[in-house]
């Protein structure tokens, strides 16, 4: 493989990476918002109902995919910013959330790692026994806090 420094490939990544992180973000940044108390957006599980009360991300708002076109309007403001999550990267759940929410007219953006990734670094989860918390996975989470990405 021969790489181009500057040219029609180049300008084609930079194009797709900056869309990747126009519509994407991760569970780190999602953790950091949430914890500032003014995350500037509504974040969205879009699991299904024994999947939420098995435990969810706190502060999140229960609306599954199916229900989206139904619900979005009565929980959700126009104009203010969705993040989507679902299970884990190994689902789509949270891609296809998001897109019924584009295709609703709200600003979206999908959490990378899901839940999965939430609970892997450590991050609280709500369940029917209160919030509970493991310790990070070392091999997935930053340590002390800072991956230096």
């Amino acid at each position: 493989m021969t790489i181009t420094p500057v040219g029609p490939d180049t300008r084609a990544a930079a194009a797709f990476f900056s869309a990747r992180l126009a519509f994407q973000t991760d569970v780190a940044d999602v953790r950091a918002a949430l914890s500032s108390g003014r995350p500037g957006f509504v974040l969205i599980d879009s699991r299904s109902d024994a999947a939420w009360a098995q435990g969810h991300i706190p502060g999140a708002v229960h609306l599954p995919t199916a229900r989206i076109p139904a619900r979005a309007p009565e929980l959700l403001e126009p104009g203010v910013p969705v993040v989507t999550y679902c299970w884990g990267p190994g689902c789509n759940g949270a891609t296809r959330a998001a897109l019924a929410l584009a295709e609703a007219g709200y600003p979206v953006k999908e959490m990378i790692g899901g839940v999965e990734y939430w609970i892997r670094e450590g991050f609280p989860l709500r369940t029917p026994a209160g919030d509970v918390s493991a310790p990070a996975d070392p091999r997935t989470a930053p340590v002390a806090d800072a991956c230096g990405c």
